[in-house]
Order: structure tokens, then sequence, then C-alpha cells
């Protein structure tokens, strides 16, 4: 049960990755959070391969996928995330400068962060920095979701507003339990703490998605007022 339920968290994430990713670069021209939810979709279709071909700590796809792990949670669900939700926030249109900058960033980030994965915290002060570092992003980031929350919430989206706080209390939740709270009844694997984390990143694209989409829709035009029924955009 804990391996079906591990796998569709997986495939949920894949769908979620790929299916919205692909949504906001089609409607909204968002290349930033387009590419980024790609990103995270392909993470998850070489952790599922890495799963299915017996999870061998020596394969190539154990390396690929801890380069994909640092990618997002250093630079890609941090500030790539901040960056491309701007665009509804604060209007922000980054250059293709920008753009392709931010991912070379976090590209280089994630070959050098690879490295301090699975080290012990205890003794090794670098790998206890970096995973001091994913937590700090992760709460930055999370200070702007807070931001978004409260912009949808005056724009009348209620729904989307209280899904986007939990979603991003979940996210974080997630963020401090990886490195520094191992779960004491879970396995050697730690199915259950991934089964929970890309069930959780899976619909953190999602929600995003979709909170995005209700600030687009009443920031496109230049005069749009915020609806204030309580149960808009569900």
């Amino acid at each position: 049960m804990k391996e079906a339920l591990f796998l569709l968290a997986d495939l949920w994430m894949i769908f979620a990755g790929y299916f919205y990713g692909w949504r906001f670069i089609r409607r909204y021209g968002n290349y930033l959070l387009g590419l980024e939810w790609m990103v995270v979709a392909t993470s998850g279709g070489n952790f599922l391969l890495w799963s299915l071909l017996g999870a061998d700590g020596g394969s190539v796809l154990y390396d690929v996928a801890y380069f994909f792990d640092a990618f997002s949670r250093s630079v890609g669900i941090t500030v790539i995330l901040v960056m491309g939700l701007m665009k509804v926030t604060h209007r922000y249109k980054p250059s293709l400068g920008a753009d392709v900058g931010v991912f070379a960033v976090a590209t280089v980030a994630g070959l050098f962060l690879r490295h301090f994965h699975g080290a012990d915290l205890h003794t090794d002060r670098a790998a206890s920095s970096v995973a001091v570092f994913y937590i700090v992003v992760n709460l930055l980031t999370a200070v702007f979701l807070g931001y978004v929350v409260k912009r949808l919430w005056d724009a009348g989206a209620r729904w989307p507003a209280v899904r986007t706080g939990l979603v991003t209390a979940c996210g974080t939740a997630i963020a401090i339990i990886y490195d520094f709270f191992p779960l004491p009844f879970d396995d050697a694997n730690r199915t259950i703490f991934y089964t929970a984390a890309l069930a959780t990143w899976g619909t953190q694209g999602f929600v995003y998605f979709r909170a995005y989409r209700a600030l687009h829709d009443r920031t496109a035009a230049p005069d749009a007022k915020p609806a204030h029924a309580t149960g808009a955009t569900a």
C-alpha cells in the first residue's frame, strides 16, 4: 500500500508539473513558471524511474535526482517562483537575459549543492549550512507567498487565497522535516515522507497555477476592480 501511494503521489507531481507548466507558457507566456514546473515534473519522472529500477544509490539516476532536488530547493521554487509570480503581483516583465540567467544560476546551484546531500549534518558543517540555507530561502519565499495570499484575499478570491496559504504551510513543513526531522515511524527509504513531499509539491503546482490565474484575471485590465464576493474563483 505504501509503495502504491508513493507511485500515485509521484505521478500526480509529474502530471501537475507538465500540465500546468505548459499552461503557464501557452496561456500566459510565463516561461519562468512554466519551465520550472516542467523541471519539477522531469525530476519526478527521474525519481519514478530510479525507484522502479531498484532505487540503487550508485545509479546515475540517483545523482540526477539530487541535482534536480538542489536546483528547485535552492533557486527554482524560491527565486524563480517569486520572479514568475511578480508578473501578476507587480506587473514585472523580466528580460530574456534575466530568464536565461536565473535558470543558469539554478543549474550551477544544483550541480554544486547536490554533493552535500546525504552527509551527516552533525559532523559536516558545510552540509549543515546547506540544509539551513534551504530552510531560510523557503521561509523567505513563504513570506512572499503570504503577500500573494493577501492580494488574493483583497481581490475577492477567497478560496484561492486559503488554498495558497495552506499548501505553502505544507511546503514549508516538508522543507523543515526534509533534513532535520526524519519521521521516526518511517522506513529506511523514507517512503512515507517522500509520498507526502511529492503529493505536496504536485499540489503546489496546481494551487499556485490557480492563484496566478485568479490574480491575472483581476489585474490583466488596467481598470480591473476586485470582486468582493466571498466565493469568487473556486
